[in-house]
């Protein structure tokens, strides 16, 4: 019971390298909220196809999981991006937060079905299409309510859903393998776990 516990309870280290991932990734969230706005014409054929783009969005939550490996890493990671991206002055203001917050959730949710023991890629991917349905979910009525329910929403949250399950999930589940082998992640399961398919 105690090393359940401990095993659970949250180091430093942990703190300091899911607050570097986050930040890292508000960063980049601000940006490719930039590339979002500029690419807008490349999708005129099909505007809901832009949602291909979606998974950038939804990393951080992956990632520090798989590498934290810890209750609340997802959801954390997912929401610090998210206020870092709304200080930089993302386009959409502070409504990021809460969205944040939704998909961190989402890849939480998964991670939590798996009572935080799998973090291979199976779970990964499921982390990530968890986190793209609750982005899904929330696009579905905070900023797409007023459109086509069949010409966008529908084929919109879908291809969010496949976005974050290849980006967000094969994606972190790619970068967790390649960091591991480097040493930089020693002081984490994920740096000693050779076997992560």
């Amino acid at each position: 019971m105690n090393k359940s516990t401990n095993s659970y309870r949250w180091r430093t280290i942990d703190i300091v390298i899911a607050s570097v991932i986050a930040v890292t990734f508000g960063v980049i969230f601000w940006a490719w909220g930039h590339l979002w706005t500029v690419t807008e014409g490349a999708f005129a054929f099909f505007p809901p196809a832009q949602a291909v783009l979606y998974g950038i969005w939804l990393m951080p939550a992956v990632l520090a999981a798989l590498i934290i490996r810890k209750p609340g890493a997802a959801l954390y990671a997912e929401t610090v991006a998210a206020i870092i991206s709304a200080l930089l002055g993302e386009k959409w203001g502070a409504m990021v937060i809460p969205q944040g917050m939704v998909q961190g959730l989402g890849a939480e949710l998964a991670f939590a079905m798996l009572f935080y023991r799998s973090w291979k890629l199976p779970a990964a991917l499921l982390a990530g299409a968890f986190a793209g349905l609750g982005a899904a979910l929330f696009d579905f009525f905070a900023w797409n309510g007023a459109l086509d329910l069949w010409d966008y929403r529908i084929p919109y949250a879908l291809i969010t859903v496949v976005s974050s399950t290849v980006i967000a999930g094969a994606g972190s589940w790619a970068l967790t393998r390649a960091l591991a082998p480097t040493g930089v992640l020693d002081r984490f399961a994920a740096g000693r776990d050779r076997a992560l398919v």
